[in-house]
C-alpha cells in the first residue's frame, strides 16, 4: 500500500522532490499513470483513504525511533521504484546486426537513479546488459528490449524485497529484547493464507499450500494430543482409535530426493541446461514410473496424459486436489538471484541506505551452513528459504499454546447479510476446519457430564418405573445412574416395541408414538460409549440413535401437549361462546320485552291521540254552528237596523239637498258680483301697468345712456390724466366724476331692482285673472 499512499498523501514540496509531475500524466491519477500501480485494477480502497494510511505509516516509522532523514530516504527509495518501473526501451540494431534495446527517455532513469541514491550510468547497464561469468571471464550481453523489461522488473522486485527485509529487521530491532534468555514468556500472532486453488497454479500456490499442510500436520497433532489428554484424563480406552495424517503429502513435496521442492532445487543446479519442462519430466518419471500410470503410489501426486503433454501435475492436499502448472516460471521463481548488474550496482557508488538494505538481502538468501571455510557461501533457493522458515515457525508453534481463530468471509461482495453457501464451504474446506472435524469424529466427539446425559436421555424409558429407575438425579450418584440407564436403554432397545397395556389398551400417549414415524432400533455396541470420570463419550453411531429416540419421544410429548393444549383452547373458546350466546339471547328478549312496551305505549297514546282528535271534530262543528246561530242573529239584527237608519238617512239628506241647493244659488249669485268687481278693478290695475312698463323701458334706456357717457367720461379722464403734467390738480375733478359715476350706477341698480319687482307683480296679476276666467 505504500506506494498508492505515497502518490495519494504527498505534500505539494514532496511531490516536486520526488519528481511526480501531475502535468505529464495525461489527466489520469498517478496511482493509475505509474506502471507499478496501475494494473490491480483497485487503486483505491472502501475500507480507509491512502491519505490517511500514509499519516499512520509515518507515524509508526517516527515511534521506532527513525530519524526524519531515514524516513526522507525511505520514501525516496519507494518513489525510485515507482520511477524505474515508467523506464520504457526502444529497440535499434547492435554492431553485429542483432536487435538491442535503448533507454527511450533518459530523464526517467536519472529521476530513478537520483532517488534510488545509485549510479546513473552503472543503473542503464543493470538495465540494458547482462554479464554472464564464465570460469573467471566476464561476457557482456546486450538485452533486447522484451528481456531489458524482464531485467527492469527483477531490479524492481529486488529493491522492493530487500527494503522489505530491511524494514522487517529494523522493526524487530525495535521491539527485541536485548537478550532472548532474559524471556519468560511471549505472545506471537500468525496470520496466513488460506488454502488457495486457482485456474493456474504456480510456484506461490505451491507454497502457500505447503505452508497449509505443515500448519494442518501440526493442528492435527495437537487435537490428537488434547483427545489423548483427555482420554487418559478420563480413563478411556483409545487404542483403537487412529487419527488421519498427511505427512505423506509433506514428504511428497519436501523429501529428499524425490520431493517436488528437493528437485525443483536440484533442477536449479543445472543453470542453463534446467528447465520446467524437464523438471516436470522429472517428475512424472519419479513418481509415475510405470506405463499408463495416473496415480502415485501414495496417492498424492498425479497427471494424466493430457495433463502430462501440458507439463500439468496434481497434488492431493487435505482440502482437495491442485493441479500446477510446470510452464509457469517455477525455476525463475525458485532462483531469484540477484543479477551481477545489480550486484555491482548496489555495492559501488551507491548510498549508505541502498547498500545497508541490499546487505540484509544477502544475508537473507546465502547458505552459509555449506558453505566452504575457504569459499564463498552459496545463496539458497526461495524453497530452501521458505522450508528454513517453515520448520522455525513450527518448532516455535510447538513450543507453545496455540488457539486457532478461524475467519470466514460470506461473500466476495462485501455487503451485509448475504451469506454464499458455497463459498464458506470453501473456506472451511480450505481452512482445515472440515478436516480438523474428522479428525475429531474418529474418536468420540460427543461428550457429556454424567448428570447431564441423565437428565437428557431419562426420557427415552417413559415406561420405566420409579421402582426401577429413579426419575430424579437427587442424593443420588449420577455416574451410577448414568451406567444404570444405559444398560437399561441397551436393555429395552433390543426388545420388539410394543404400544399395549396388560388389558389391550392404549394410553393416548402410546397412541400419538404409535401413529409418529418410528426411528431406529436403539442397538448399539457398548464400547461406542464410555464412562469417564467426569464424562461420557460417545461416538457418533450411537448418540445420532440416542437422539432420535429423544426427538421421537420429545415429538410425542409435545403431540400430547399441544393436544391437551387444543383442548383447554376449544374448551375455553366453547365456554366464551356459550357465555356469549346467553348474553345475546337475553339481549334479544329484553329488545322483544322493550319492543312490545313500546308496542302497547304507541297503542295507549294512539288511543288518547283518537280522543282528543273526535272532541276537536265535535269542538269544531259546535263553534262553527255556534258561531252561525251568532252570525244569523247578527244580520238580522243588521238588517233590521240598517232599515231604520236607512229611512233616517233618506230624510237627512233629502233635508240637505234643499237646504244645500238654496245655498249654492246664493253664493253662485254672490261669486258672479264679485267677479264683476274684480274684473274692473283688474283692468285698471292691468292698465296701470302697462303704463309703468312703458315708462321702466324708457328709464332702462336712459340707464344705457349713462353708461355709455360714463365710460367715455373715464376713457377722456384717463387720457387726461395721462398727458396733462400736473397730475395732482385732476385728481380731485376725478375723485368727483367718480363719486357721481358710483351714484349714478346705485341708482340704475335700486330702479334695475324695482322694475324686476313690477314685473313680478304682473305676472301675478296675469295669473289670478287667468284663474278667475277659468273658475
Amino acid at each position: 500500500h505504500i506506494f498508492y499512499q505515497l502518490l495519494r498523501g504527498a505534500t505539494e514540496e514532496q511531490h516536486h522532490k520526488y519528481c511526480f509531475h501531475d502535468g505529464l500524466t495525461g489527466g489520469l491519477e498517478l496511482a493509475n499513470y505509474f506502471q507499478l500501480t496501475g494494473q490491480g485494477g483497485a487503486p483505491t480502497l472502501r475500507e480507509f483513504t491512502d491519505e490517511e494510511g500514509l499519516k499512520y505509516t509515518l507515524k509508526s516509522m517516527r515511534s521506532m525511533g527513525w530519524s526524519e532523514t531515514k524516513v526522507d530516504m525511505v520514501l525516496s527509495i519507494v518513489a525510485g521504484i515507482l520511477h524505474l518501473g515508467q523506464v520504457k526501451f526502444e529497440s535499434k540494431m547492435g554492431d553485429g546486426g542483432q536487435e538491442i534495446c535503448q533507454i527511450a527517455d533518459e530523464k526517467t532513469v536519472a529521476d530513478a537513479a537520483k532517488l534510488l541514491g545509485v549510479d546513473v550510468e552503472k543503473l542503464t547497464t543493470a538495465l540494458t546488459v547482462r554479464i554472464i561469468v564464465t570460469r573467471g571471464d566476464e561476457i557482456r550481453i546486450d538485452l533486447t528490449p522484451d528481456k531489458a523489461q524482464d531485467a527492469r522488473d527483477a531490479l524492481a522486485k529486488t529493491v522492493y524485497g530487500a527494503m522489505f527485509l530491511w524494514v522487517v529487521q529494523e522493526v524487530n530491532n525495535c521491539i527485541m529484547w536485548e537478550n532472548d534468555k532474559d524471556i519468560r514468556s511471549s505472545a506471537g500472532v500468525l496470520d496466513i493464507f488460506g488454502f488457495e486453488s486457482f485456474a493456474i497454479n504456480s510456484f506461490e500456490q505451491l507454497c502457500i499450500n505447503f505452508t497449509n499442510e505443515a500448519l494442518q500436520q501440526q493442528f492435527n497433532k495437537f487435537i490428537f494430543k488434547l483427545e489423548q489428554e483427555e482420554y487418559e484424563r478420563e480413563n478411556i480406552s483409545w487404542a483403537f482409535i487412529s487419527f488421519p495424517d498427511n505427512q505423506d503429502c509433506l514428504d511428497t513435496i519436501q523429501s529428499r530426493p524425490k520431493g517436488i521442492l528437493t528437485m525443483l532445487d536440484d533442477e536449479c543446479k543445472l543453470g542453463q541446461r534446467g528447465s520446467d519442462k524437464n523438471w516436470a519430466k522429472r517428475l512424472n518419471e519419479t513418481y509415475l514410473p510405470e506405463r499408463n500410470q495416473e496415480i502415485s503410489d501414495n496417492t498424492r501426486y498425479s497427471a494424466t496424459k493430457m495433463q502430462q503433454a501440458k507439463g500439468i501435475f496434481c497434488v492431493r492436499h487435505f482440502a482437495g486436489n491442485v493441479a500446477y502448472t510446470a510452464g509457469t516460471s517455477f525455476l525463475e521463481k525458485n532462483r531469484d538471484e540477484i543479477p551481477l548488474t545489480a550486484k555491482a550496482l548496489f555495492e559501488e557508488d551507491s548510498s549508505d541506505l541502498i547498500k545497508e538494505i541490499y546487505n540484509v538481502q544477502v544475508s537473507a538468501s546465502e547458505d552459509t551452513s555449506s558453505a566452504k571455510k575457504s569459499g564463498p557461501a552459496k545463496s539458497k533457493t526461495v524453497s530452501q528459504q521458505f522450508k528454513a522458515q517453515l520448520t522455525s515457525l513450527i518448532e516455535m508453534i510447538e513450543t507453545t499454546d496455540p488457539h486457532y481463530i478461524r475467519c470466514l468471509k460470506p461473500n466476495d461482495a462485501a455487503k451485509p447479510k448475504l451469506m454464499t453457501r458455497k463459498r464458506l464451504t470453501e473456506q472451511l474446506r480450505y481452512g482445515g476446519v472440515l478436516e480438523a472435524v474428522r479428525v475429531a469424529r474418529m474418536g468420540y466427539p460427543v461428550r457429556m457430564d454424567h448428570s447431564g446425559f441423565f437428565k437428557r436421555y431419562r426420557m427415552l424409558l417413559p415406561s420405566v418405573g420409579e421402582d426401577r429407575l429413579s426419575w430424579s438425579a437427587e442424593d443420588q450418584d449420577p455416574q451410577q445412574l448414568s451406567e444404570k440407564l444405559l444398560d437399561i436403554v441397551l436393555e429395552e432397545g433390543a426388545k420388539p416395541t410394543n404400544y399395549e397395556n396388560e388389558d389391550g389398551s392404549i394410553s393416548r400417549a402410546n397412541q400419538i408414538r404409535k401413529a409418529q414415524r418410528q426411528p431406529e432400533v436403539m442397538v448399539f455396541p457398548k464400547e461406542d460409549v464410555q464412562l469417564g470420570k467426569s464424562k461420557i463419550f460417545m461416538r457418533k453411531g450411537p448418540h445420532d440413535k440416542l437422539e432420535s429416540h429423544r426427538v421421537f419421544h420429545q415429538n410425542a410429548s409435545v403431540t400430547l401437549i399441544q393436544s391437551w393444549m387444543r383442548m383447554m383452547q376449544q374448551n375455553r373458546r366453547y365456554l366464551i361462546m356459550e357465555d356469549a350466546a346467553l348474553t345475546i339471547q337475553r339481549w334479544y328478549r329484553g329488545c322483544l320485552g322493550r319492543a312490545r312496551w313500546w308496542k302497547l305505549r304507541e297503542a295507549q297514546a294512539g288511543q288518547l291521540l283518537t280522543n282528543n282528535f273526535r272532541m276537536q271534530i265535535s269542538r269544531r262543528k259546535y263553534n262553527k254552528l255556534r258561531a252561525g246561530a251568532v252570525l244569523l242573529q247578527a244580520l238580522y239584527r243588521g238588517r233590521t237596523a240598517r232599515k231604520v237608519v236607512a229611512a233616517t238617512k233618506i230624510q237627512s239628506y233629502y233635508r240637505m239637498f234643499t237646504k244645500s241647493k238654496a245655498f249654492r244659488n246664493l253664493k253662485s249669485a254672490i261669486v258672479s258680483l264679485q267677479c264683476r268687481v274684480r274684473q274692473g278693478i283688474a283692468k285698471k290695475s292691468f292698465e296701470q301697468i302697462k303704463r309703468e312698463a312703458k315708462d321702466m323701458g324708457k328709464v332702462k334706456e336712459h340707464n344705457e345712456k349713462l353708461k355709455a357717457e360714463m365710460a367715455s367720461l373715464k376713457a377722456m379722464l384717463q387720457a387726461q390724466a395721462a398727458n396733462d403734467a400736473g397730475k395732482e390738480k385732476y385728481d380731485k375733478a376725478i375723485k368727483e366724476k367718480q363719486a357721481e359715476i358710483d351714484r349714478m350706477e346705485s341708482r340704475i341698480a335700486q330702479l334695475e331692482a324695482a322694475l324686476a319687482k313690477e314685473k313680478e307683480n304682473v305676472k301675478k296679476l296675469e295669473s289670478d285673472l287667468a284663474s278667475q276666467k277659468e273658475g
